[in-house]
């Protein structure tokens, strides 16, 4: 992926919140992640990240951090983040 600004959604941030996903994952998931399409033309990435904490009441060893990214002209726009706990 192009070294382009990526920029995050109102949206993102909030579901990044709820979701447990920091800024910092988010982007390592975009730079380092897989990508496979996505809705409305939109790309999807995935990184699996060491977690080896609880979430919710529950230990789990990874974090997936799953971003949608709207690809602009000058920018990656996050749309929204999925995070996965097992």
């Amino acid at each position: 992926m192009s070294r382009k600004e990526i920029i995050f959604s109102n949206h993102a941030k909030t579901k990044m919140g709820d979701r447990g996903a920091s800024e910092d994952e988010v982007r390592k998931a975009i730079e380092e992640g897989s990508s496979e399409p996505a809705r409305r033309g939109r790309l999807m990435f995935r990184k699996n990240l060491p977690f080896n904490a609880m979430w919710r009441g529950k230990h789990y060893s990874v974090k997936q951090v799953a971003p949608v990214v709207a690809e602009e002209k000058d920018e990656l726009v996050v749309v929204t983040v999925y995070v996965y706990y097992f």
